[in-house]
């Protein structure tokens, strides 16, 4: 069987985390006099804090100053998972049927490495990720397809050898510039929304498959087969 990759992104997709991510940003952005109308936030999530930041406040700032805004943003959002840790349905079951499959398996996050490591202690199925990559591992952030070009090097593949599992708009499209199959799930985005960025949307991680997704990389590499 050829080899192929698949790679995760984090923050709803193995991390059932939206409402944690928005009510820290709600109340780090209140204690500055911000507000946060959720339907930003559903516009801007899954990108970096430092390109959240200026959309919510409509003002540029200094990096050192969005810096430490991001991280107690990011102490905020910790302290909400620790005491109830969001594992979303079906995902350990599908690293599992991956990973019996041969499937390379990686975590491509723009999240720091503190936030990776909550996951990697209470979703027992990420030991069979072979490579794993943080937010402090790119200098881009999503929809730049820097975070996953990285993620296959680790794997040692092609990026058309992989897949990506994606909630959000930024990140499909930065799976779809790094030349990878796109693979959206519903929650954060409108399916008519992911539909413009995906090659296959699902509502639900138990509904994808080993076979399904190697069909979908083939299917995806014979379309960009140019004539």
């Amino acid at each position: 069987m050829t080899p192929y990759g698949v790679v995760f992104d984090m923050d709803g997709v193995l991390v059932d985390s939206y409402g944690p991510h928005y009510e820290s940003w709600r109340i780090t952005a209140e204690r500055r006099g911000y507000s946060l109308p959720e339907e930003l936030f559903r516009k801007v999530f899954g990108r970096t804090n430092r390109a959240i930041i200026p959309i919510v406040t409509g003002r540029d700032f200094p990096p050192e100053e969005m810096d430490a805004w991001g991280e107690e943003k990011e102490a905020v959002y910790r302290e909400l998972l620790s005491r109830r840790f969001p594992v979303m349905p079906g995902a350990g079951d599908l690293i599992e049927a991956l990973s019996r499959d041969g499937a390379r398996l990686a975590l491509g996050s723009s999240g720091p490495p503190e936030n990776v490591a909550l996951l990697l202690e209470h979703l027992p199925e990420a030991r069979h990720l072979h490579a794993v990559v943080t937010g402090r591992d790119v200098r881009h952030g999503k929809p730049d397809p820097e975070v996953f070009l990285k993620a296959a090097g680790k794997l040692g593949l092609p990026p058309a050898a992989c897949a990506v599992v994606e909630d959000s708009p930024a990140g499909l499209e930065a799976a779809r510039r790094a030349g990878m199959t796109a693979i959206a799930l519903v929650g954060t985005a409108s399916p008519a929304v992911l539909e413009a960025q995906a090659d296959w949307v699902t509502d639900a991680l138990a509904k994808l498959d080993p076979a399904r997704i190697r069909r979908l990389i083939a299917r995806r590499n014979r379309q960009e087969i140019p004539p």
